[in-house]
């Protein structure tokens, strides 16, 4: 904005009083919050747009005074307008609240019909801006840092008939305020006046609920950005990215300057690849005509109005060029409103729209009204922002505490870049053949597989679309590789012949799942998923060992055996565990319990009947079983297993779909078991959980078991989106990402590990909670089983239901597996975000406990 200090100073005919009053002056420093802080909210009941520009000085806050205008002074009257100016450098010589609130006080005065109570605030204030304020209250000297300034000037413009009409309401604020007329980085460093992104949002915050209660759209906000999209705010952050948890609704001030198609263009894309709604683009005309090349650009989906030229001489203060424009801000208003409205009712009408025509997984629509349905409008980083229709429709934001079905990794720092990065990749390659091609976003991938989650053991990539198509590709290598080394392969010339072939199946662990497609369920002990209601083709074509599992209860690690393995040999010193680290160590393999699990392995896999056919592969989800119900199998048992089928030349698949990508607090569940498979698949957080991608990792071995003389023996498996460019962009980004100590604070400077992401003293106090049966946790995840009998126990139970909806109230989004609830976050969550939410959840146990005790 032009520094137009010789105006903002001008009085108003029709002032009543004007005052300047400092409230109080006080550093900001105060003790940290002990309790969880309360979800970012938007309310709903009124429009608020950001005010957007392509680079500084275009006129954004001329835009903003026209705006006010044109909703206190036209024909589209509002009770109140609220302008908002987070951050501010150059004060007290720029101030952009105090011009707007001068501007609309000498725009009334032309109206003498109307009346207007008009003030302008200072929040808060750098030292040596504060230090510069002309009032007799203001101290001269300051320390570094900033200040409390609750400043404030108000005037009242009364009109001719002020005893009988309505009074219109401005209101205009500076959030935080700097001396040097620089970029906010570069002031807040000088002047020692840090803010932290958390901090700017809440303030922001608390200043948007001004209006709610109000009838609605009686009111309507504009929050002015400084300087262009990609400029730095006080922290550092690009404002683009400052502003994203509250995805408002945007204006774009453009350029009508020669390079102003292109600056605008830039900025308007730099706001719709971080998923902001540009509503309109408006912009001074320079007699360049760029609004049609605009136009063209945005094929009419956004509306381009032109304002009139601003008089390069501004001794009228711009009333004329008020005049001149207000048709343009009416229009531009009129936009705004209806985008407005549009949006607030397909929000309102998205539950009813869903229930009609969606069939939800793993679902029962028989318990799901409209008012069960959570919409979400965006999600940035680990939240989502849920609209909530009540007395005033706000949206909030929830944290992801099931990380999207277990695929979510991005803060909202990656998000950003993994948008930017694919579409890239959506520019350069769109799809491309992958069979016999390369291309740099496949080959990049594969490698980075190879080098990480298959480090040490792997060669080969098979990429596919999701986990349960990738576990299927896993059977039909494990089987060619079991068939090739126990010499059972048919001559492929004979396989139209009536020879019988052999029957194989897998090895796998009772309560595991691996996916939804037919193939895998069959690789799958019975349980709710593979019933005759879900699957009458299900045979089960595996022989299923029931695991011993590991869990936390009573401030204790607890080993529970199954039925077939107890044993009077066992002491109790055996059964329980000092802490978790205990029972991945190494030298258990030492133990008399190895023993014991070799000698019931052995045993189990000799009662396989050979009428059934052969074991030709054995399949585990390392370490933690998830949709099974969040069980931790002893990882000593997993490893003896694994050495067993060896010994028999039977293949062995790691099922890491849930497991890989640090999800348990490594790179691959693999380094937990301190043992390699032959074949290992992954997906979900390979990508960031942006797009569906998977791949099947194997040994070189395996690999050579399809080689021949014939494309016949060739694998013939593919998916039509095997290894697309987007999805592989995605991943070698996220691979990267997430084991980068730059990039994740979370690993460790070892960079083998996650830190400790849940409060180890509050877990273990949840662990002995009444409420509780058991507890899993494990890098990213913290698993509750609550403590029921009967009907309320297992997979169809809901019993969790209402304690579940209580706490989304809370802003956590949780979903259950039956009376199983869990919460998950991404690898570069911080710890001060997972014990929040778990703080909640210990919060409504508690009050879970005192409901059912009463």
């Amino acid at each position: 904005m032009l520094t137009l200090t010789s105006l903002l100073l001008r009085p108003t005919r029709h002032q009543l009083h004007h005052r300047h009053v400092i409230k109080h002056l006080s550093t900001t420093a105060g003790p940290a919050a002990t309790n969880p802080s309360p979800p970012l909210t938007v309310p709903l009941s009124h429009p608020i747009y950001l005010i957007w520009s392509s680079n500084t000085s275009l006129g954004k806050t001329l835009v903003s005074a026209g705006l006010a205008a044109s909703s206190l002074l036209s024909r589209h009257r509002r009770r109140s307008f609220l302008y908002l100016k987070p951050i501010q450098t150059g004060y007290p010589a720029d101030s952009d609240s105090h011009f707007v609130f001068s501007k609309l006080t000498s725009l009334v005065r032309r109206s003498p019909h109307l009346s207007l109570l008009a003030s302008n605030h200072v929040l808060k204030a750098s030292a040596s801006a504060a230090s510069s304020i002309s009032a007799p209250q203001a101290p001269k000297n300051f320390d570094k840092g900033m200040r409390d300034l609750d400043w404030c000037e108000e005037r009242r413009v009364v009109g001719d008939n002020s005893e009988t009409g309505p009074i219109s309401e401005l209101l205009c604020k500076t959030m935080y305020a700097w001396g040097d007329p620089v970029s906010p980085h570069l002031a807040a460093e000088r002047e020692g006046g840090a803010v932290e992104d958390s901090a700017l949002l809440k303030m922001l915050q608390r200043c948007l609920q001004i209006g709610v209660g109000k009838e609605k759209a009686d009111s309507i906000c504009v929050v002015e950005t400084a300087g262009g999209v990609a400029s730095p705010g006080p922290s550092g952050s690009l404002q683009c990215d400052l502003y994203r948890p509250f995805r408002l609704p945007a204006i774009l001030v453009g350029d009508g300057r020669l390079g102003g198609i292109s600056g605008t263009i830039s900025a308007y894309e730099s706001l719709k690849i971080r998923g902001y709604d540009v509503v309109a683009v408006v912009f001074e005309d320079h007699g360049l005509v760029n609004e049609v090349p605009l136009a063209s650009y945005f094929r009419n989906s956004v509306p381009v109005l032109v304002l009139p030229p601003i008089p390069q001489d501004l001794s009228d203060d711009l009333m004329e060029w008020y005049d001149d424009a207000h048709n343009v801000f009416d229009s531009l208003m009129e936009i705004m409103l209806s985008a407005y409205t549009e949006r607030t009712k397909r929000l309102h009408d998205m539950p009813r729209r869903a229930v009609d025509v969606f069939w939800w997984p793993f679902t029962q629509h028989t318990f799901v009204s409209e008012g069960d349905v959570t919409v979400i409008d965006s999600r940035c980083g680990e939240n989502f922002s849920v609209f909530k229709a009540q007395n005033d429709d706000v949206i909030t934001q929830q944290f992801d505490a099931c990380a999207s079905w277990w695929t979510q990794g991005p803060d909202a720092t990656l998000q950003t870049e993994l948008a930017r990065d694919m579409g890239y990749a959506t520019a350069r390659f769109g799809h491309v053949m992958f069979p016999e091609n390369v291309y740099e976003p496949a080959l990049e991938c594969a490698e980075l597989l190879l080098e990480g989650v298959g480090k040490g053991w792997a060669s080969r990539t098979y990429f596919s679309d999701n986990g349960s198509t990738a576990i299927e590709i896993a059977l039909k290598m494990a089987f060619r590789k079991f068939s090739y080394d126990h010499g059972i392969l048919l001559d492929h010339l004979k396989e139209n012949t009536a020879e019988r072939y052999p029957e194989l199946v897998v090895l796998a662990l009772k309560g595991s799942y691996h996916g939804d497609t037919l193939g895998a369920m069959e690789a799958q002990a019975p349980s709710s998923y593979t019933g005759f209601l879900q699957q009458p083709w299900y045979n089960g074509r595996g022989f299923f060992l029931d695991p011993p599992m590991v869990f936390l209860s009573n401030n204790m690690w607890n080993l529970s055996l199954p039925e077939g393995l107890h044993s009077r040999s066992l002491n109790l010193k055996n059964m329980t565990f000092g802490s978790r680290d205990d029972i991945f160590v190494k030298s258990r393999d030492k133990s008399d319990l190895a023993g014991i699990y070799s000698t019931y392995i052995s045993e189990q896999l000799s009662k396989f009947p050979e009428s059934k056919g052969y074991i030709g592969a054995l399949i585990i989800e390392p370490v933690i079983q998830g949709a099974g119900g969040m069980h931790m199998v002893d990882p000593l048992f997993q490893r003896v297993l694994v050495n067993e089928c060896r010994k028999k030349n039977i293949p062995t698949i790691f099922d890491e779909v849930f497991t890989g990508f640090w999800r348990l607090g490594t790179e691959s569940a693999a380094e937990l078991l301190s043992c390699f498979p032959d074949i290992a698949c992954f997906g979900k957080l390979m990508t960031g959980g942006t797009v569906p991608l998977a791949a099947t990792l194997a040994t070189n071995a395996v690999f050579d078991s399809f080689i021949g003389d014939s494309k016949l023996k060739a694998l013939l498996h593919g998916h039509s989106y095997s290894a697309h460019a987007i999805g592989c962009t995605a991943a070698a980004k996220s691979i990267r990402w997430f084991k980068d100590s730059q990039r994740n604070p979370n690993i460790t400077s070892k960079g083998s590990l996650l830190s400790e992401l849940w409060d180890d003293k509050l877990v273990y106090q949840i662990s002995s909670h009444p409420a509780i049966q058991r507890v899993v946790v494990l890098g990213t995840l913290c698993a509750l089983e609550l403590r029921v009998e009967g009907c309320n126990a297992g997979y169809g139970s809901r019993y969790a239901s209402s304690l579940l909806k209580k706490l989304r109230e809370d802003g956590v989004y949780m979903r259950p597996l039956g009376h199983v609830i869990y919460l998950m976050c991404g690898p570069c969550t911080s710890p001060k975000v997972c014990n929040e939410a778990l703080t909640k959840v210990y919060r409504r146990l508690e009050e879970l406990s005192q409901s059912q005790n009463n």
